[in-house]
């Protein structure tokens, strides 16, 4: 019997250390490899990539471009598909008589109901999935996930004093082949992507998408020696150097955790390890934290009263949502992050942090629509991080002492003293003084 694969990829864009499509390779004859754009977001309402910024439209389409060619090397082929993975595989296991799909594990509570969905409903075919997005195993961490610590404290205390960090695998290499295509007949992908979104002029990427563009970017980092100085830098808000810029290949799954890890250690051991190298460590579990976080929790993950069922006192005002959006508050420093995200897609982990906290605190806006437009905008979206750290700074989530409320003053004399950065930002706004904003941060 003539086996037929087909891999679902999403957030796994890469050959390299996939255990998921190495098992497609040792299983099947031919092979389907399928991304489905309407899966693009995750939140709340599911939609089509048509309400993602130019930014992340175009990280992502580099990056399909890039495993397009990785599995070209191969003799393999990229389908990329603008619906409903329902519909998509659907019609695939109907025309090639597919008998085996695969996919990596997602934490995503709109992919996982696809995925049930699909193996309920062809309970005949053989479903595989495998973790590619995490350092652990489920059966590696210390507890059953329903036994999560309520911290990351706890959760980090837990990994480091069982010394479970000694488990993680090293990262797999690439197929040695792959199964022979099934001939799909569609159009190039690339053509019906661009006839849908076209790409924008009036923008300039910060990061160019694909794995190799990650690898790159992995390997050029650890061979200066900016690792070593990390924890010092960290919270800069402008610039390239200031932080380890791997989040944007690490969301869409171009480069593996498990590799950046793997570097970290030789970097450890040709220069040194020191509380800087540590950090970066750390921040690599704070992630790991917020994915097994959103396993847990699945759609509480976006439920207004997060997952402590308290709900905020905070509502929805639509000027004040538009003008946080487009930076025209009457915070220079938050103005300043707002125009750096629109204007790139990126914004530091300082500023996210600084502009939650503004949106929820100062604005009293409801945290879920500060989350989504993020999720629309960053070209390093990651559903777990992004919610998670939402709910964190809300006040409905992973943090026992509650919600984290930042002095917005005391932020900008500490991380933009001269004012650089909100010169470079914000110099186009007319900004109301701060002493004009009344007790819920808006014009009196």
């Amino acid at each position: 019997m003539n086996k037929v694969g087909l891999f679902w990829f999403n957030h796994d864009l890469r050959v390299d250390d996939n255990a998921a499509l190495l098992r497609a390779a040792a299983e099947v004859d031919t092979l389907i490899c399928l991304y489905c754009a309407e899966t693009l977001v995750t939140g709340p309402g599911s939609k089509l990539p048509a309400g993602l910024s130019a930014h992340r439209r175009e990280f992502l389409f580099a990056s399909l471009e890039d495993l397009d060619a990785q599995l070209n090397h191969y003799g393999q082929r990229l389908v990329v598909r603008l619906e409903s993975p329902l519909e998509a595989i659907a019609q695939l296991i109907t025309v090639h008589n597919i008998t085996h799909l695969y996919r990596s594990n997602h934490v995503g509570h709109y992919e996982n109901t696809l995925w049930q969905t699909l193996a309920k409903r062809y309970s005949q075919l053989s479903f595989t999935e495998c973790h590619t997005h995490t350092l652990f195993e489920p059966a590696q961490l210390p507890f059953a996930l329903d036994q999560l610590p309520d911290s990351f404290s706890g959760f980090r205390r837990l990994i480091e004093r069982q010394k479970i960090t000694t488990l993680i695998a090293a990262p797999l290499a690439a197929p040695s082949s792959l199964p022979a295509p099934a001939r799909v007949a569609d159009l190039a992908w690339q053509t019906v992507w661009q006839e849908h979104f076209p790409a924008s002029t009036d923008t300039s990427p910060l990061f160019t998408g694909g794995a190799h563009a990650g690898q790159a970017h992995l390997r050029g980092y650890f061979a200066r020696d900016l690792a070593s100085d990390y924890k010092q830098t960290r919270n800069g808000l402008d610039g390239l150097d200031y932080s380890t810029k791997f989040s944007p290949w690490l969301a869409n799954g171009s480069l593996s955790v498990r590799r950046i890890l793997q570097q970290l250690q030789q970097y450890e051991a040709r220069v040194g390890a020191n509380d800087s190298t540590y950090w970066i460590f750390f921040e690599l579990l704070w992630r790991e934290y917020f994915q097994w976080y959103g396993h847990k929790y699945s759609q509480r993950l976006f439920a207004f009263a997060g997952i402590n069922q308290s709900a905020p006192a905070t509502s929805f005002y639509p000027e004040r949502f538009k003008k946080w959006c487009v930076g025209n508050t009457p915070y220079p420093l938050i103005n300043a992050c707002m125009k750096s995200l629109n204007a790139t897609g990126y914004l530091s982990n300082r500023g996210r942090q600084l502009v939650a906290s503004c949106f929820v605190h100062e604005l009293g806006l409801d945290w879920r629509h500060g989350a989504a437009y993020l999720e629309e905008q960053l070209i390093d979206y990651d559903v777990a991080s992004n919610w998670g750290n939402w709910q964190y700074l809300a006040g409905v989530g992973a943090d026992p002492r509650g919600h984290r409320h930042f002095d917005l003053r005391k932020q900008a004399k500490i991380y933009d003293p001269d004012g650089e950065f909100v010169q470079r930002w914000a110099s186009d706004q007319t900004l109301l003084p701060l002493d004009s904003v009344d007790a819920v941060g808006w014009p009196i």
